[in-house]
């Protein structure tokens, strides 16, 4: 037997770069623990990291391109593959344009490195204006934020969690997520550690979650009004005199138009709406202001509702008028040592609109709620080709039913993806990728959202087979055959990246960033000075950066205040202007050993009772005589499922919650364990008209549903 080897990386699974330990025998994996010398994660794992394991090892993960024929699928070679992928691809370009095809990309991409830093050359090869992906099912309130007050979509500023003595959680569960749009490892223990210092941890949630379980407090909220929470509490601000942006006010525009716009909005006027007593927010705004080091953080609960912008926005409004931004313990940035921002496009928004409903693009993708109705709807610029890679848009996102008929419809689709799912399945060609252990790693944008300043790099575990190939290796391949090279200078760069790969833009982003020695053959930071120090290299906690580091030319933030408050008149309409007759509302949730629909294929991870059921609180239960585990029928404009009912006090009264990324028996998918525990999906009845028109981001909770009851326990 070979003698053991260890091997030290980050987890790719989620944001929250957890070290690994991996101990290995070059070809088989003996373990997987948490790298106790890992300053930022300090040990810390969560059940997920030890499936990368059975993600390796799955016999069902695809090791070589396949073709979908009369008579199934079968193994093809890869030029064959390439070949037929840009061919067909090809030929709807050239009958119908470049926009004919489009693209999606599933958010493990932005995992990837290779797929982060050389994805660009998938976007040459198509060169559509239809591009796609799961952004819009999620963060994009917080890239339009940025970008308007910044001057850049990723210049997001993250909680400073371990120096805050008071942190308010809007909608975000990072005892399960492991942190979102906050890269933060080992956050049950930082939360916990606010506590013992005699700090408050407040969550605000339809449900009382894992979070909310820790938490020092927790309060229900009606699913879709964290708007009006969030204006009650600024028009506290300003009633009570407590407004003080501190350092930053003199390089702030657009504090002048705040007041008026929120005085309409009293705790006494908003608490019948949100379900939490104007007292209670009250008392929440005095210990906020009162304590030495607050943040207030939101997060997908609150992004993905019908005011999923504004209410991000005002998120970071409070925490600038109680003059929380950029101080410690506050809101602050990261000082990432791979600067991808200087790199990557500021953003834009509203330079053109979608076909059929006319719905904004933001940094050039178009909201993905769009997708079917554009594969749909006959017409010029109708999308008859899509490239989807690494993402399963039938599970994530709204109206999954009718995707999945649109994309039975296409003339041609590609899949970049190592598994048949239940939307691969759809696929023409599949292009399956080297596995996360067969590649090198380093965090290209969590590094950005970081709540301590580190860099860590892990080579590949294991060498890819020679017949297999990288992500970015697929795209250089279709860009070859697709828009072949006709310069010298061009052909030379191709020629040079099909070797050097992501690593060398790797060396030159660490080189060319903060920690970096320039051209320096030996000074400062270096890939070969990351893999001297396995365990990462800790750069301190977060610093003040502003307003030097804002992307504004004249640095200064810009509240935008007319963009955000034509949204109150939406606001006013929705909640003061109409009676809702709504039976229930819909929210989603999702658990520490699962992540999307990504893992459902590892027994580890599935095994135990069902996690896919509609939790209902039990009044609601008692008012429909419905009791444990009966099956419930769930039906909205879009859709009709039915699961197993949970009778829970953790959800709040007219709310129901299911978890996102089940439903893995749709059609023929090569996932039998998955299968097994297949679930239903949340978004066959999620709505594809529904979305926050001020961003065009999906609306995921606060769906209006009705429930009833199908059969005995």
């Amino acid at each position: 037997m070979n003698k053991p080897l260890t091997h030290y990386r980050t987890c790719n699974l989620c944001e929250a770069m957890c070290g690994l330990e991996i101990t290995h025998t070059k070809t088989e994996i003996i373990s997987i623990k948490g790298d106790k010398n890992d300053r930022f994660s300090r040990g810390h794992i969560c059940p997920k990291a030890v499936a990368l394991q059975d993600l390796h090892e799955d016999p069902e993960r695809l090791r070589k391109p396949l073709e979908r024929t009369d008579t199934g699928w079968r193994e093809i070679s890869w030029d064959e593959a390439l070949d037929k992928a840009a061919a067909g691809l090809s030929k709807i370009q050239k009958q119908y344009g470049n926009n004919a095809v489009a693209s999606y990309l599933g958010n493990p991409n932005v995992h990837n490195t290779g797929a982060m830093l050389m994805g660009r050359h998938l976007h040459n090869a198509l060169r559509t204006r239809n591009k796609f992906s799961a952004t819009s099912v999620d963060q994009l309130p917080h890239h339009i934020v940025a970008w308007h007050l910044f001057g850049h979509q990723l210049k997001i500023a993250v909680p400073d969690i371990d120096h805050c003595t008071h942190m308010l959680i809007l909608g975000g569960n990072p005892v399960a997520s492991n942190g979102s749009i906050m890269t933060v490892p080992d956050v049950k223990n930082r939360l916990k550690s606010i506590q013992k210092q005699g700090g408050k941890v407040v969550v605000i949630d339809p449900r009382k979650t894992e979070t909310a379980e820790i938490a020092t407090e927790h309060h229900f909220i009606r699913p879709g009004t964290d708007a009006l929470l969030l204006l009650a509490m600024i028009h506290i601000l300003y009633r009570d005199n407590r407004v003080s942006p501190g350092r930053l006010e003199s390089v702030i525009d657009g504090l002048d138009d705040i007041a008026a716009a929120v005085a309409p909005y009293a705790p006494d006027t908003v608490a019948p709406v949100v379900g939490i007593p104007a007292s209670e927010i009250e008392r929440m705004v005095s210990e906020f202001c009162a304590a030495d080091q607050a943040v207030c953080y939101g997060r997908m609960g609150v992004s993905v509702q019908e005011f999923g912008l504004l209410s991000q926005y005002l998120v970071m409004l409070f925490n600038i008028l109680t003059g929380r931004l950029d101080e410690r313990g506050g809101l602050m940035f990261a000082k990432p040592a791979a600067d991808i921002l200087s790199q990557t496009g500021r953003g834009h928004m509203a330079k053109s609109h979608t076909r059929v409903r006319g719905l904004p693009e933001f940094g050039g993708e178009f909201p993905v709620s769009a997708l079917a109705e554009e594969m749909l709807t006959p017409g010029e610029g109708q999308i008859k080709g899509l490239v989807s890679v690494a993402g399963n848009p039938v599970l994530s996102t709204p109206n999954g039913e009718q995707l999945s008929q649109a994309l039975e419809g296409l003339d041609f689709m590609v899949a970049i993806d190592f598994y048949i799912n239940e939307t691969t399945r759809h696929a023409n060609i599949v292009l399956p990728p080297v596995s996360p252990l067969e590649r090198e790693h380093y965090d290209v944008i969590f590094h950005s959202l970081a709540v301590r300043n580190t860099a860590r790099y892990a080579p590949a575990l294991f060498e890819a087979a020679p017949e297999s190939k990288h992500d970015w290796e697929i795209y250089l391949g279709l860009e070859a055959r697709m828009r072949p090279a006709t310069r010298f200078k061009d052909k030379l760069a191709r020629r040079a990246l099909s070797f050097t790969g992501p690593k060398a833009l790797l060396e030159i982003l660490l080189r060319t960033g903060p920690y970096g020695g320039g051209i320096h053959p030996t000074k400062g930071l270096s890939i070969r000075k990351l893999k001297a120090n396995p365990h990462g290299i800790d750069f301190g906690p977060l610093q003040p950066v502003l307003p030097k580091s804002l992307y504004h030319r004249d640095k200064r933030i810009k509240l935008n205040p007319d963009f955000y408050f034509a949204d109150l008149e939406r606001i006013q309409k929705r909640f003061f202007a109409s009676d809702s007759d709504t039976e229930f509302l819909l929210i989603g949730r999702r658990h520490v050993r699962s992540n999307n629909s990504w893992l459902h294929n590892s027994q580890r991870l599935v095994k135990g009772k069902s996690r896919c059921t509609a939790q209902i609180n039990p009044e609601d239960a008692q008012k429909l005589a419905i009791e444990n585990d009966q099956l419930l029928r769930l039906h909205s404009r879009a859709g009709t499922i039915e699961i197993e009912a949970e009778i829970t006090d953790r959800i709040m009264p007219g709310v129901i919650s299911v978890p996102h990324g089940w439903g893995h028996n749709k059609g023929d998918i090569r996932q039998t364990i998955a299968m097994a525990h297949a679930g239903v999906s949340v978004n066959d009845l999620t709505d594809e008209k529904a979305v926050d028109l001020l961003s065009g981001n999906a609306v995921l909770n606060g769906v209006p549903i009705s429930v009833e009851v199908v059969s005995q326990a």
